[in-house]
């Protein structure tokens, strides 16, 4: 296995991003969330089955202030996209990798959601949704509009879970939704319990897993 990390300059900002290699010929970029990074159990475990089942990784290491997501979605995708677009294409430029694929959690679903599905170059690229923000009505809309192959994942007891999104989009054919009870937007248990968070982790590993199969 190979881990190399690499810097991009954009606009007088540095973005920096780490490529583990394992020889697989798919490569699955992954967008961590507000505060919640590539060190924790959701993205450390579902980089492990991405390994394991013959996809490469890229972490992809953005900040922002705080108060991004006060700002409308739009400008969100805007921001983000100039960062992550860039290191997707340096990945595909030096690389030889036949498919891509996209996992993002939370704050790093909206471009995904709101960019990737409407560009027609990353049509083909399944998405991997990790607790994304289901109460923003535009994420819902694109949702219903888009043709990716995609898996939802998120817990009950999100902050951002509504039963109305969920009723709207599960008749898509192309989305599998996962919701998990008592599950919190960390997909932690809630209340908590060491015990229940980990059958939470591996319930998220295993679907992950389906869905790569």
């Amino acid at each position: 296995m190979k881990v190399n990390q690499k810097i991009i300059t954009m606009d007088k900002k540095e973005v920096s991003y780490t490529h583990i290699q394992n020889g697989g010929s798919t490569i699955c970029f992954m967008l961590s969330g507000s505060g919640y990074t590539y060190e924790k159990p959701l993205f450390y475990y579902s980089t492990m089955t991405m390994l394991e089942n013959k996809r490469d990784v890229v972490h992809i290491h953005y900040s922002y202030e705080k108060d991004i997501l006060n700002l409308p979605v739009e400008k969100i995708t805007d921001i983000m996209a100039k960062e992550i677009i860039p290191i997707v294409e340096d990945v595909r430029e030096n690389s030889h990798y036949t498919e891509m694929m996209f996992l993002g959690k939370s704050l790093g679903t909206i471009p995904l959601i709101h960019k990737l599905m409407k560009t027609s170059m990353y049509k083909d690229s399944p998405l991997i949704l990790l607790t994304p923000l289901l109460d923003f009505d535009s994420i819902v809309e694109s949702l219903l509009t888009g043709d990716h192959q995609t898996l939802i994942i998120i817990g009950e007891k999100d902050v951002h879970y509504t039963q109305e999104a969920i009723e709207n989009i599960q008749d898509k054919s192309n989305i599998e939704i996962e919701v998990l009870p008592n599950a919190n937007h960390s997909l932690d248990a809630n209340p908590t319990s060491t015990s229940m968070s980990i059958k939470i982790l591996n319930q998220v590993t295993e679907k992950i897993e389906e869905f790569l199969n």
